[in-house]
């Protein structure tokens, strides 16, 4: 490589890292900028039109698995593992806004950390948020991993971890890894069941978040041909 580009792509990452602090850079140039740390002497725009390409987003690029990402041209293992590093900051991020006060009250806030939460598994995953007072989490569990369409759910047992923390309120999320639909009747009639068991304890089942393979995320309170089975 020739002086002048070496100079050139110096200044470049000074710019990017300039329009950084000014809050001025794009999710692509983000992405870009976080790349050169793990390739230092290479051009990383066109990796990283390649990675948005490949994946729909910088988003979908940050929650790819490793083996998907180093599948692509010119990644490595530094850099798959530098990309997962952001991912995985991201989510201690969240949670430890969601154990420190009212921020899964929410409504962003909460489809966010629910999409952060599932979006990149790969099988089904059921997870129950038990909150406290002021909606602060008091205990994300994973409460089954199932199959890519499927995984089991037991009424009974989130109730009793319910109790055993002194919750107040219960949150409960899965994912769809592939595919876009929304919740099923079967779905509702699951989370009456559930929703029944905690108010016969005096626990309310705040609501029912599905987060799908595209990364949409669904209330089931907010869906309304299917609110008349569940979340009265």
């Amino acid at each position: 490589m020739a002086d002048t580009d070496l100079l050139f792509h110096s200044g470049h990452r000074t710019r990017l890292k300039e329009k950084l602090l000014q809050g001025k850079l794009t999710g692509y140039e983000l992405l870009e900028l976080l790349l050169t740390y793990a390739i230092p002497r290479r051009d990383v725009r066109p990796l990283a039109r390649s990675l948005v390409e490949k994946f729909g987003g910088v988003y979908f690029v940050l929650r790819a698995s490793y083996e998907d990402l180093i599948s692509v041209s010119g990644v490595g293992h530094s850099t798959a593992v530098i990309i997962k590093l952001a991912y995985e900051l991201i989510s201690i991020s969240y949670a430890e806004r969601a154990q420190s006060g009212t921020y899964l009250a929410d409504g962003k806030f909460v489809r966010d950390y629910c999409r952060n939460l599932v979006s990149c598994k790969v099988v089904e995953e059921f997870h129950v948020l038990y909150l406290g007072n002021d909606s602060r989490l008091l205990l994300d569990e994973t409460h089954s991993r199932g199959t890519i369409d499927e995984s089991a759910v037991y009424p009974r047992e989130i109730s009793r971890k319910a109790l055993q923390l002194n919750a107040i309120g219960v949150i409960l999320v899965h994912n769809h890894p592939i595919s876009d639909n929304s919740f099923s009747h079967a779905d509702a009639d699951l989370t009456s069941l559930i929703e029944e068991r905690l108010n016969s304890f005096g626990i309310s089942l705040v609501d029912h978040f599905l987060v799908t393979s595209n990364g949409i995320v669904h209330s089931l309170r907010a869906t309304p041909w299917l609110r008349k089975s569940s979340l009265k």
